[in-house]
């Protein structure tokens, strides 16, 4: 579950090349915040889904919402 989450968020992955330093960023539109900036394009996609998987996790111990992406959801069940 999620790893085909992440797979999905990173498929919708933009990226550009930053004119002031010839670096790249990245991000993910569907989830606002989660950003990368690296020197290549290989190594900013790394850090991007290391920022997601760390969002993601985080985002499930708050309990905050998580978009659904492409039809992949992770929802959080309460134990009681």
């Amino acid at each position: 579950m999620l790893t085909s989450y992440i797979r999905a968020a990173m498929r919708q992955a933009r990226y550009e090349i930053v004119e002031d330093d010839g670096s790249f960023y990245g991000e993910i539109p569907a989830i606002p915040g989660v950003w990368a900036n690296a020197r290549t394009l290989e190594d900013c996609r790394e850090e991007l889904e290391s920022v997601l998987e760390g969002w993601v996790l985080l985002s499930i111990a708050d309990h905050s919402p998580i978009p659904d992406i492409d039809g992949h959801r992770i929802e959080i069940r309460e134990v009681a």
